[in-house]
């Protein structure tokens, strides 16, 4: 075959390089790299007319959109893949602009997909609260896990003192951990919460501990008042399983200080037992919602991160399936943290119990830092940090 082969080209970057090699003209750049990059989109419960005018002008382009059967009947609602290349969707976007049915709202979600998926990020920080930020796009950033629990399914119990707490907070930092996550609430399933007064109690001298020597902090919690309390003690970020639903006070809170939030799925604590239609698009939609509400509070975009929830209220074959499409979640146009570190789905997976689960969360970590997770939440800090260290030199080497 004198070498003949596929080649797999995965965003603009990548085609730029293909092309230097072969030295065509560099006018003609603009016009080959979007016929290089083809995407499959995905649009959910449009009306049939519109789907209609979808299919044919898509047709028109030169790419094609499969519906359901029915739609030409004009009548309902139909999911619309749709299948082309940037070429393509530059040329269907902008006349579908000028189209009815809510057309123009599809165009303008398919052009923050577009760019999204393709790594263009709305942008470059994490902001957090008191001025501070996180760099995306450079690396896969750590966050490591400091339960000061008695109860959590991996380490409770192990820093429920406040100065081993400390110090194992500080010891992530050196071993490359970008922000430490303190939770005083195990969220685990069939754990019982822990009331606000304990979980203040045991996360406040923490935080504070922790904030006094220059760390950035995360406070794993869905309650506005300890949201409150540890941003005026100096944290930075609210982890928030609740998506801004399991306390409404929260929202006003995290406006107030302009503190960087983390929306997660979550269908245990939330709808509980509600089954999936279908998964990945029931995870956007339901945190897209939440997202929505932040930015219409005042919560700039600039201070969201979104995470789908693994294990809060999936199966493990779903949880897997996550991991494996989690490059998907970027069409919200937010940067994605992926938590799997020790959990459930590692164990069932790999039959093993809970401490012996380091090379599977190291290989969860692996595959999300491979495939669009902006930031990993993990125990084991120095393994996981050389681990996505060597993803992002793969990820990143050529484009």
């Amino acid at each position: 075959m004198a070498g003949h082969h596929v080649i797999l080209l995965h965003n603009e970057e990548e085609v730029k390089r293909c092309l230097e090699r072969l030295g065509p003209d560099k006018g003609g750049y603009p016009y080959l790299i979007p016929k290089a990059l083809f995407h499959c989109v995905l649009l959910k419960d449009i009306q049939a007319p519109a789907a209609n005018i979808i299919k044919q002008e898509m047709l028109a382009t030169g790419a094609d959109a499969a519906v359901s059967r029915q739609t030409i009947l004009g009548q309902g609602t139909t999911d619309v893949l749709l299948m082309g290349t940037r070429k393509h969707y530059r040329r269907f976007i902008e006349k579908i602009k000028r189209q009815p049915f809510g057309l123009k709202k599809v165009a303008s979600d398919l052009e923050t997909m577009l760019k999204a998926v393709n790594g263009n990020s709305s942008h470059s920080q994490l902001a957090l609260a008191h001025g501070q930020s996180l760099p995306l796009g450079e690396r896969t950033l750590v966050m490591g896990i400091l339960n000061v629990t008695p109860d959590s399914f991996s380490d409770g119990g192990n820093y429920f003192d406040t100065q081993l707490a400390v110090e194992r907070g500080l010891e992530m930092i050196e071993q490359g951990a970008d922000i430490i996550d303190v939770g005083g609430a195990s969220s685990r399933p069939q754990a019982e919460i822990a009331s606000e007064e304990v979980e203040l109690q045991r996360v406040m001298p923490v935080v504070e501990g922790l904030v006094r020597r220059g760390v950035l902090v995360s406070v794993d919690t869905f309650r506005a008042r300890v949201a409150r309390e540890t941003l005026q003690a100096g944290a930075h970020l609210i982890n928030d399983i609740g998506r801004l639903q399991m306390d409404h006070n929260l929202l006003p809170v995290l406006v107030e200080f302009q503190a960087g939030v983390v929306l997660m799925h979550n269908r245990l604590q939330m709808n509980h037992g509600q089954p999936y239609t279908d998964l990945i698009s029931d995870i956007i939609d339901e945190l897209n919602q939440s997202v929505e509400q932040a930015l219409e509070a005042g919560l700039p975009r600039e201070s969201i991160m979104v995470d789908p929830g693994i294990g809060f209220g999936k199966t493990a074959a779903e949880n897997r399936y996550i991991v494996k499409h989690l490059a998907e979640l970027r069409s919200l146009g937010l940067p994605v943290l992926l938590a799997a570190s020790r959990k459930n789905f590692i164990g069932l997976t790999l039959g093993l119990e809970v401490d012996q689960r380091l090379e599977g969360s190291l290989a969860v970590a692996v595959a999300g830092a491979l495939n669009g997770a902006d930031m990993v939440r993990v125990h084991d800090v120095l393994a996981t940090v050389r681990a996505v260290r060597m993803a992002d030199g793969i990820r990143m080497e050529n484009g």
